[in-house]
């Protein structure tokens, strides 16, 4: 491995905590190693006024990453997998996956009744969420639910709903 990597990441919170723990572990495995974080801003970080569903493009957070590891301006790139695309570019590879952490979603109630279950939900009651595997879910479970689109990442998501 050379000793000087650039790590190219989204600027999302959950995408530096990820990219920061890929960096310690490499600095762990190689000593001597010097990695740069490069943050990179993706169409899908740049339209956050649509639902994801609608804007029609693939690899919405990932287009620019790869086009920099194509130019190589970065060496790596750090992505949560849910959205690296199923067909990778010609001269891209994963190279490595971490091991998995609790794979289950959480269901975070509105302020005024925070501690709420979800099955609870009275009938049609309001659901906001921006993937669409968690809309199906959701239905799937409770068909009366009504579903409204919402982008951002955790900690935005979380004040729009106050």
């Amino acid at each position: 491995m050379p000793s000087n990597v650039r790590i190219g990441t989204r600027g999302s919170e959950l995408a530096l905590w990820q990219t920061h723990h890929v960096k310690a572990l490499l600095e762990k495995l190689f000593s001597g190693i010097v990695i740069e974080v490069q943050t990179i801003k993706t169409t899908g970080d740049k339209i956050l006024d649509a639902p994801l569903a609608k804007i029609g493009e693939k690899g919405l957070f990932t287009k620019e990453l790869e086009v920099a590891l194509l130019d190589e301006r970065i060496d790596l790139a750090v992505h949560s997998f849910k959205d690296v695309p199923t067909a990778i570019p010609e001269g891209l590879a994963i190279g490595a996956v971490l091991e998995r952490e609790d794979v289950r979603d959480v269901f975070i109630g509105h302020p005024k009744s925070p501690n709420q279950l979800f099955m609870a939900l009275p009938r049609h009651a309001v659901i906001a969420t921006g993937s669409l595997r968690r809309k199906c879910q959701v239905l799937n479970v409770r068909q009366d639910m009504q579903i409204i689109d919402i982008r951002g990442n955790l900690n935005t998501r979380i004040k729009k709903t106050r």
